[in-house]
């Protein structure tokens, strides 16, 4: 079950990419594994994206760059700096018709015009984000945002490991 709730329906292409996600997940628990498998399938099967990856906290609290797919990226980011950073801090999902038009938006790849960032949340604690950027503006809508949330919450039940295996 995912840790994110919508109101809207989640079908077609995007309800196929959640059951692939389930699978390539399953078993695994390795977070870096695990994160490197969905950055490479959600560039692949979402279309008009340039970056699709993750970035998680480091012991200082800062968000460094983890498995993705795209340009290179930028290593690390301030808390509450841009859509990344403001994600992390605010610990709900941003999402961005225009990034040149957010405040304190960091351009790591020139060409991103839009962006979705869903803060992961473990045990009540922000361990990262799911970062998605698009050269097109306005790419995200509600139903792109509710399925990344779906996919991302898939992610962190693949992760979560078992407090108790008796």
């Amino acid at each position: 079950m995912s840790v994110f709730t919508s109101d809207l329906t989640i079908d077609g292409d995007y309800a196929s990419l959640a059951n692939q996600a389930r699978a390539l997940l399953a078993g695994e628990s390795d977070r870096i594994a695990n994160a490197a498998n969905l950055a490479a399938l959600i560039f692949q099967a979402v279309p008009n994206l340039n970056w699709a990856g993750f970035y998680f906290v480091d012991p200082r609290g800062d968000p460094v760059v983890g498995p993705f797919q795209g340009r290179p990226a930028c290593v690390r980011i301030a808390p509450g700096s841009g859509v990344c950073g403001t994600a992390l801090v605010s610990g709900r999902t941003q999402r961005v018709a225009d990034v040149h038009e957010f405040e304190g938006h960091i351009a790591c790849d020139p060409e991103s015009r839009s962006e979705i960032v869903v803060p992961l949340k473990l045990d009540d604690r922000v361990i990262g984000v799911l970062d998605i950027d698009s050269p097109v503006a306005e790419r995200f809508d509600e139903r792109d945002q509710a399925a990344i949330e779906l996919l991302a919450g898939i992610y962190l039940e693949s992760i979560r490991k078992p407090s108790d295996p008796g």
